[in-house]
């Protein structure tokens, strides 16, 4: 979740003109769902009001329909909704898609939080918005910029391997 409350980073100023960022003090925010995929630089994204087990089963067909073909692997955290009795029957159904599960606490090993850091530093840190639509706006803009430069989700994000060096881990 990307909150308007939340943005205050460390900042450069000229000296005795400290820069001020005001704040609501509410817990307002934008809500993402998003994929990285490793190999091409390729992002799904999805934004909704809610973050619940029915969001993540949408979001899911959403990531289906941008793959037509082949296996899926997601790699995710242990959030309840990835774990909702509401998605066996649709990953039953669907068994190109593989959800993997990462080690609890270990957010390091998920390159999609690369991503919301990322996301962060250029959308809202240090930056006051006074409605979520302004939050919704700038984030939109900054995954539509981002999804049309692959390499550079790449560059940032992953490792570059060669297609012929490609290593499955098990």
């Amino acid at each position: 979740m990307i909150r308007d409350y939340q943005a205050l980073q460390r900042t450069w100023f000229e000296k005795g003109k400290q820069r001020i960022v005001r704040t609501t003090g509410k817990h307002r925010g934008v809500k993402l769902l998003s994929t990285v995929d490793y190999c091409s630089g390729q992002i799904v994204w999805h934004e909704d009001e809610s973050y619940n087990a029915e969001t993540f089963l949408f979001f899911l067909k959403k990531v289906l329909e941008a793959y037509p073909s082949g296996t899926i692997t997601m790699v995710l955290d242990n959030a309840r909704i990835h774990h909702a009795k509401l998605l066996k029957l649709f990953l039953n159904e669907n068994k190109r898609l593989n959800l993997v599960f990462l080690p609890p606490y270990s957010p390091q090993l998920n390159i999609v939080e690369g991503l919301w850091k990322w996301l962060k530093a250029d959308v809202v840190n240090n930056v006051f918005y006074h409605t979520v639509a302004e939050i919704r706006k700038n984030v939109s803009s900054f995954m539509n910029a981002v999804m049309q430069q692959p390499l550079t989700v790449i560059d940032r994000l992953c490792v570059r391997m060669e297609p012929d060096h490609v290593v499955e881990f098990l």
